[in-house]
């Protein structure tokens, strides 16, 4: 049997450290070596995540502690907040330079570093890792990936609506400039941070929308749109927060091109997709649940005809701890490794 892969996990107590270590256990080819915690240093991923008690994990370390050279790691998962991530890569890659990693924060999915700087704040601080680093969606950035050295898996509202809008796009098939993405999130996007709006009093029996008109996964969906549609897409993008734990719910309304039908858009998707193992595209006119997708790496499509002549109503759902983040990190793990790409990510939805 070959030797398993000596894999790392950075900010292993927040929910999608948490995911990658529910899916890695399960995965035949690696082994879970180094998690980090800083705040959790010394303590078992048992002690703040009871599911793993039965299992043998390494003891919670800060990142500080951890020596890249001696740890030989072959890959490493990075599920650290926003803008901590550009330094602590850095100083990892320069002491370890094969090291693989995947990138679970926004902090390296921005090719324009003024893009970068408008929307999170602050200057990129580790501009030669940015220029080096691949967007990590699989289904269309595969080829890329399995050369990569560090990959920027994008963010689960991204991932929902450029798996369906992306394919059209690059066919020409819809009107670029006439794109609304009208998507909703499960708790579980906010983090685990203790925030006194995610409260359950303040969410649960309610439904509202946030970031409205200035959500920064609008820079990474127009970055995307326009490289797929060969010039430059500014998207009509509205997040929403649901009381659930799990899910991104995408409702996305399109005009087609040239006289292209909703038909015409879901045989484009059905062709895109046919061989893909983790998205699948129902039958015209089916539309998916988030609960069918729940625990698991697949993205739900569905395609309908509006009764607006020319549009088209598309619905796009996936796990966002899984397929939005965690999921496609093992995902492109398994890609960049050599590995089978379902491998620690094959399971079925968990329902109900």
């Amino acid at each position: 049997m070959a030797e398993k892969k000596k894999i790392g996990i950075l900010g292993a107590s927040g929910y999608t450290g948490a995911e990658l270590v529910r899916l890695l256990l399960r995965h035949p080819r690696v082994e879970i070596v180094v998690l980090t915690a800083d705040r959790r240093a010394g303590q078992l991923m048992g002690d703040v995540f009871p599911q793993f008690a039965p299992y043998d994990l390494p003891r919670l370390m800060t990142i500080d502690a951890v020596d890249w050279a001696k740890a030989k790691l072959d890959l490493v998962f990075c599920a650290l907040p926003h803008a901590t991530t550009q330094k602590v890569l850095k100083d990892l890659l320069a002491k370890a330079p094969e090291t693989k990693v995947v990138d679970l924060s926004a902090d390296f999915r921005l090719e324009d570093p003024a893009s970068y700087a408008k929307w999170y704040g602050h200057d990129h601080h580790a501009l030669e890792l940015q220029r080096e680093a691949v967007y990590g969606l699989s289904e269309i950035y595969r080829r890329d990936i399995r050369k990569a050295r560090l990959v920027a898996n994008p963010g689960c509202y991204t991932t929902c609506a450029q798996l369906p809008l992306i394919p059209l796009l690059k066919a020409k098939a819809i009107e670029s400039d006439e794109i609304v993405v009208d998507a909703k999130s499960g708790m579980t996007g906010a983090g685990r941070s203790a925030k006194e709006e995610m409260l359950f009093s303040e969410v649960s029996e309610g439904f509202h929308a946030y970031g409205v008109g200035q959500h920064r996964h609008m820079s990474e969906l127009d970055q995307e749109f326009s490289k797929a549609a060969g010039k430059e897409v500014v998207v009509s993008f509205t997040p929403h927060l649901v009381p659930m734990n799990r899910g991104i719910f995408s409702t996305i309304y399109v005009r087609g091109r040239r006289g292209k039908t909703a038909q015409d858009l879901h045989d484009i998707l059905v062709k895109q997709y046919e061989k893909e193992p983790f998205v699948y595209v129902l039958p015209f006119g089916k539309m998916p649940q988030s609960r069918h997708v729940r625990g698991s790496n697949m993205t739900f499509i569905g395609v309908t005809a509006d009764r607006i002549a020319g549009r088209a109503i598309i619905i796009s759902t996936l796990d966002n701890l899984s397929k939005g983040a965690s999921g496609q990190a093992v995902q492109n793990m398994n890609i960049m490794l050599g590995f089978n790409e379902g491998a620690g990510t094959d399971q079925p939805a968990m329902f109900p």
